[in-house]
């Protein structure tokens, strides 16, 4: 999907909600700063001074739409930033675009920067000829999911299961809890029936084996050194030409070409929200016919 398309899946009252949220983290009570500034009318520029991808476009507008702002966008969502360049106009009450201003550069700056590792990734993945998945984890912030997976997907990344809801994944401590992979995969398989997918974390070809003859559709190589992970994928395929294979952990940009290989289908890095450096904005206010400038003058 074209990035400028993604926005649609984002319903608006989930948006307002998140929004009317961080705004009220950042000032539960009395505003004193609106004192200085007043509430006469003001504009200021959004800059990007660092290189990434731009993501997070719906976040910001419902961050200032929640204080009766409006934003004007320069450049779309997913565009390729090279700085020091301006993206944005926002108009308002000069106390509103300032009570707005860190929560959406917040938002932006961690929505951009996760769209750019993982258009990184993709990036190095497509460099050696492998066509498979590259995904986030459910590795995300407490209360910021959406914006990371969001993110993913803007950078071209997949975004995995967004929730326990949204893929049945045995893991180790379910295999422990449940006495074995097979009573494991059947109890899965019983509660996720035809509408979820399965999947199942093994630290063996054997294990894997197990879950896939017992009705697993992913099967998770985890940890697994690339000498390791490649020939345990032939072989389980060899068998199961059916069962997808994931290979996650210990994964990242440096090493992620190694990892690619004919018989693995998805590659997970939760790196990509865990470790992905935020990019730089700023909201400049500028006077009425003034020429917007990214530093203030002094």
């Amino acid at each position: 999907m074209d990035s400028e398309g993604l926005p649609l899946l984002l319903p608006p009252t989930t948006l307002a909600s998140l929004a009317a949220s961080w705004l009220q983290e950042d000032c539960p009570g009395l505003n004193f700063a609106a004192l200085v500034t007043g509430a006469a009318p003001s504009q200021a520029a959004l800059w990007a001074k660092s290189p990434g991808v731009l993501a997070g476009q719906p976040f910001f507008d419902a961050i200032f739409a929640q204080l009766n702002c409006q934003v004007t966008w320069f450049l779309p969502e997913g565009s390729k930033l090279a700085p020091v360049v301006q993206v944005a106009e926002v108009r308002g009450p000069a106390h509103r675009l300032l009570l707005g201003e860190r929560v959406a550069l917040n938002t932006l700056a961690r929505c951009s920067g996760i769209a750019s590792a993982a258009a990184a990734a993709v990036k190095v993945a497509r460099g050696t000829g492998w066509t498979g998945h590259v995904a986030g984890t459910r590795k995300t912030t407490p209360g910021f999911r959406l914006v990371e997976k969001y993110g993913l997907l803007v950078g071209g990344a997949a975004s995995h299961r967004y929730d326990l809801g949204g893929l049945v994944m045995v893991k180790d401590n379910h295999i422990v809890a449940a006495g074995g992979v097979e009573k494991a995969v059947r109890g899965a398989r019983q509660a996720a029936d035809f509408a979820l997918k399965v999947e199942v974390e093994c630290s063996s070809l054997q294990e894997a084996e197990r879950a896939a003859e017992a009705g697993a559709d992913l099967v998770l190589l985890d940890n697994f050194k690339p000498e390791e992970l490649h020939p345990t994928a032939k072989a389980l395929k060899a068998q199961f030409p059916g069962v997808a294979v994931e290979a996650s952990g210990g994964i990242t940009l440096s090493n992620l070409s190694q990892f690619c290989g004919p018989h693995v289908d998805v590659i997970s890095l939760g790196m990509l929200t865990q470790a992905a450096p935020t990019l730089d904005f700023s909201l400049k206010l500028f006077a009425e016919g003034a020429t917007p400038v990214p530093y203030a003058r002094r």
